[in-house]
């Protein structure tokens, strides 16, 4: 299956959600401490930005068993995710030691999970849970002291709060928002790079939505800090969930009310214009000068094939 197969035009990866999260049961730690115990009972199993995951002739299988989990040396401490088809799905963290302890394993690895989502290694119907359990597990494992008072905290409601035993505080995880939009000057659309992108690569610019900040603005401030662009008719498009470590991608677009670009280095290494026949060939891959678009798993790509389809918007 190929990328595009994999992530047809609307359907970014991470979005598909195939549990029941079941929030009921979170606060029942007897019923969770009994399903964990069930044999139908699964687990992702997250080492950084990593997934543990078991070798099945050429495919691999990263829905686990408890048992199969614990073996590889997860922690016990497991997060609730929710059910799929009545069965309980957990998210479980592995340590560093654990993880080097299956180095030159055949029947099981552990292998960094965006590269095997951009590869489609993975069902992609499965991604939105092993999605939460990535950002669950980086929760948990950065934030084990109240931000009050500094005590350890202890894990509570099936891993969805953590509750601080000295100050009394309570603490969530969070999703940080980020917007991220295809900017468009009648048939030409602004794509930027970043230092760290594959050679050729260009994507729409993206940012983190700051206090007290509507949507809307945060489009227009982002674009204007990076590009030098001034744009209007911001409109919304669709979400993306983004588990690096957990934020929410919120696609838009807007249009441009000027286009001469003034690019800020501290973010961007490069921003121009492009052609909608210039952003079809890279989204394809068949661009002359080796140019690329996005990746197909990501929402910036679906922005730029949206608009690069819809001709409406010229």
């Amino acid at each position: 299956m190929s990328a595009f197969d994999a992530f047809p035009l609307g359907q970014p990866a991470f979005v598909s959600n195939i549990l029941d999260r079941a929030a009921h049961l979170r606060r029942d730690d007897e019923k969770l401490f009994a399903l964990e115990q069930k044999p139908s009972s699964r687990a992702y199993v997250v080492y950084r930005d990593s997934l543990l995951v078991k070798r099945e002739g050429d495919k691999v299988r990263a829905l686990l068993s408890i048992d199969e989990a614990l073996k590889c040396g997860a922690n016990p401490g497991t997060i609730f995710l929710g059910l799929r088809d009545d069965a309980a799905v957990f998210g479980m963290g592995l340590s560093q030691a654990a993880a080097e302890k299956l180095i030159g394993r055949e029947d099981y690895t552990v292998t960094e999970l965006r590269g095997m989502a951009m590869q489609g290694a993975l069902p992609p119907q499965e991604l939105s849970a092993i999605a939460m359990a990535k950002s669950m597990v980086s929760w948990h494992q950065r934030h084990g002291y109240c931000a009050n008072c500094g005590t350890r905290t202890a894990m509570k409601e099936g891993g969805w709060k953590r509750d601080c035993p000295a100050c009394k505080a309570e603490h969530f995880p969070r999703t940080d928002p980020v917007v991220i939009m295809l900017v468009a000057s009648g048939d030409k659309c602004l794509l930027g790079r970043q230092k760290h992108f594959p050679p050729g690569m260009y994507s729409c610019l993206a940012g983190f939505v700051e206090a007290a900040e509507t949507i809307e603005d945060a489009v227009r401030r982002e674009i204007l800090e990076e590009s030098g662009i001034d744009c209007t008719d911001v409109q919304y498009y669709m979400t993306q969930p983004w588990p690096y470590p957990s934020s929410l991608m919120i696609g838009c677009s807007a249009r441009a009310v000027s286009e001469d670009i003034v690019i800020d280095h501290a973010e961007l290494e490069d921003a121009r214009w492009f052609t909608r026949e210039d952003a079809a060939k890279m989204l394809t891959r068949t661009h002359p000068d080796g140019l690329a678009g996005p990746h197909p798993f990501a929402i910036a790509h679906h922005l730029l094939g949206r608009w690069v389809h819809d001709k409406s918007d010229a």
